[in-house]
């Protein structure tokens, strides 16, 4: 017989007092023989009084602590929002700015060399690329040509402007000759007369005074005309060496233009920065105004941050922003609002919204606000434009810009 089937057939058997012994079958477990029910009766109240004053001993305290502990966290963020929280403007439309320089070709050329690469810093001044200036170096010799040209028309016509005023000096001298005969004519003239109304002389001699006196007015007459021909080419010269001169200086304005132009074929850094999107290799042809790179001053970069309308009331240029950077796991830097946009963004934007139609639904608009970042921030240059953080403004009357938070380490 199996051990299950002895247990089933198994009966009640009386003890030594007579009485039967109770078996409990539970399933196929067999419960135990219970000995006495007054010794089971008086140990369970034991067992069971003696566990409870326990557990209420330790839930009462912790129940009374937790009550504490909400109280005064309670207090302490009521304090904080009367105190603080209550005066501060948050967003996180926020981003890093800066004004960026794209340079460009002022001369079309190929690219001889690119000198700066992508991500190169920078100084003001240094050569980002170069164009072949060939065909400007050229330029510029032939300019230079034509103005020692024209410098030496401006030495010849000098030098006959010299020479035709030494003619004028001529004629004058032939002029003062003519008259000085004219003058003897005329007196031989008037003597010549009165030597025929005395009938001392003859017809035939005060004809010939009367022919040599007519000789020498003519005489004075052609003096003068030369004279006056001699002063006038004299001018003639001097305004040709005037427009000479102004020649000249129409080439060495030519001459300004190819030396600029020649100087525009080295492609120089306008101010200290980092190069980026660069769109130009060595052997590129490109034109005037091609875009080449971008150059990036990270030592000058500012946040903006585009706070709701209607948060706008208790922000002024002045106040303390405290500016939490995502990439750096939340590190905060100390800011200062210094300007706040004259409009929207939807006003800039390329198609601003037309809201005078049948449909319309209001949208809370935004305003961008400019956080001016301290200086030692932007000296470690870790402030990337484009970035996303999160301001938050302190319109507290009277608060101050904390200074511990303006240096911003890299994590």
């Amino acid at each position: 017989m199996s051990k299950s089937q002895d247990r089933l057939a198994r009966r009640a058997e009386p003890d030594a007092q007579g009485q039967e012994s109770p078996i409990v079958r539970i399933g196929p477990v067999e419960a135990r023989k219970v000995e006495g029910d007054g010794q089971q009766d008086a140990r369970a109240p034991a067992e069971s009084d003696a566990g409870k004053p326990k557990g209420r001993s330790i839930r009462k305290p912790l129940l009374i602590g937790g009550l504490v502990a909400l109280l005064a966290l309670g207090a302490w963020y009521g304090q904080y929002w009367w105190m603080t929280g209550r005066f501060l403007v948050s967003t996180d439309d926020a981003y890093v700015g800066v004004h960026a320089a794209t340079l460009a070709a002022k001369v079309p050329g190929y690219v001889a060399s690119v000198t700066a690469g992508d991500n190169a810093k920078v100084h003001a001044g240094d050569i980002v690329a170069t164009i072949d200036d060939g065909d400007y170096r050229i330029a510029v010799d032939a300019v230079r040509a034509n103005i020692a040209t024209q410098e030496a028309t401006i030495a010849r016509i000098g030098k006959q402007i010299s020479a035709q005023q030494a003619a004028v000096a001529q004629t004058q001298a032939q002029l003062a000759s003519t008259n000085a005969n004219a003058t003897r004519a005329g007196l031989e003239l008037k003597r010549q007369q009165q030597l025929a109304v005395q009938q001392y002389s003859s017809q035939q001699k005060l004809e010939q005074a009367q022919s040599d006196q007519d000789q020498a007015q003519a005489a004075v007459l052609g003096a003068k005309a030369a004279v006056e021909a001699a002063d006038t080419n004299v001018a003639v010269l001097k305004a040709q060496q005037q427009e000479a001169a102004r020649t000249l200086d129409q080439f060495k304005a030519n001459l300004a233009k190819a030396e600029r132009d020649l100087s525009f074929t080295t492609i120089r850094a306008p101010f200290a920065g980092t190069i980026g999107n660069r769109a130009i290799q060595s052997g590129d042809y490109v034109q005037s105004g091609q875009r080449l790179a971008s150059l990036v001053p990270l030592d000058d970069v500012y946040v903006d941050a585009n706070f709701k309308e209607t948060q706008l009331a208790e922000l002024h240029a002045g106040q303390p922003a405290s500016i939490s950077v995502d990439a750096y796991d939340g590190h905060k830097i100390a800011g200062t609002i210094e300007s706040i946009a004259p409009a929207s963004g939807s006003v800039f934007s390329l198609l601003p919204p037309d809201n005078a139609t049948g449909n319309f639904t209001k949208i809370v608009q935004r305003i961008p606000v400019r956080i001016r970042v301290p200086a030692n921030v932007d000296v470690e240059q870790l402030l990337r434009p484009g970035m996303s953080v999160v301001v938050t403004v302190d319109t507290k009357p009277g608060a101050k810009t904390d200074s511990a938070k303006t240096a911003l380490v890299a994590k």
